[in-house]
């Protein structure tokens, strides 16, 4: 009956919501259990951070540099320029950098963890473990999660402070503006408060992220295609992600403070 009732897509869509909320469950039941391979966890660490420095660092300088540039001739007729550096400060920190930046980190690590247990899935290595005693959930699963959660967060901080030194080049082209009062300004423009929701957002951002792509990847179909499959829905999700837990955390900071 309910068939009839709910289109196909939306049925497609709940099911798919239902399957990452167990496989969440199941990543908490089984995150406290050892064995703890804290070797995948550190070799996962180096290939989120230490591979994603560049795009993350190029991206936060263009948001930095091209956000001053639009704002220097809309304020410098009005002799606002000196507003400049807390408007900078307060839309990177608190909205663009940790959006913009966790979306790229959708699209890069996300597609490359749902590929990579999507290949390993199609060629049968997840199964090879589970025969040989292995619990690959623990070994594959776990570690990439932990390993977005944790390291997501620093890579948004990183970006943001190349982006704020992207703002201060672009707003000295035109003034000639200390870098000391530059920071200042931002830093007075910012509240412990107000820093603690965009903070914790990052957390979910990474954690979304983690769980999405090793779900769409350890859950991939038999067939070479499914690889790309999971690779592809694997960033749409988690983009999509983003931008509810950014919208949901912007309700709840509201809220609060």
């Amino acid at each position: 009956m309910l068939n009839n009732i709910i289109p196909k897509s939306v049925q497609k869509m709940l099911i798919e919501v239902w399957g990452i909320y167990n496989f969440s469950i199941r990543f908490f039941k089984e995150v406290i259990k050892p064995p703890y391979n804290i070797s995948e966890l550190v070799k996962q660490f180096f290939q989120i951070g230490n591979k994603s420095l560049a795009l993350v660092g190029i991206t936060g300088f263009i948001i930095g540099f091209v956000l001053a540039l639009q704002a220097i001739p809309t304020l410098q007729p009005f002799g606002a320029t000196s507003l400049i550096p807390a408007m900078i400060g307060i839309s990177i920190v608190l909205e663009i950098g940790p959006v913009i930046s966790g979306l790229i980190c959708a699209g890069k690590i996300g597609s490359s963890i749902g590929a990579e247990l999507g290949s390993m899935k199609v060629t049968e290595q997840i199964d090879a473990m589970e025969v040989s005693a292995c619990n690959p959930f623990n070994f594959l699963v776990i570690s990439r999660v932990l390993a977005t959660t944790l390291m997501i967060p620093l890579l948004i901080i990183y970006a943001d402070t190349i982006a704020l030194l992207g703002g201060y080049i672009a707003l000295n082209i035109v003034s000639d503006v200390s870098i000391r009062l530059y920071f200042q300004s931002v830093f007075e423009a910012l509240t412990i408060a107000g820093l603690i929701g965009p903070v914790v957002k990052t957390f979910f951002f990474g954690f979304t992220i983690g769980i999405v792509g090793c779900y769409k990847g350890y859950n991939a179909d038999k067939g070479t295609e499914s690889v790309g499959i999971a690779a592809n829905t694997s960033v749409v999700i988690s983009s999509l992600m983003v931008i509810i837990w950014d919208m949901l955390a912007v309700q709840i900071t509201n809220i609060i403070l």
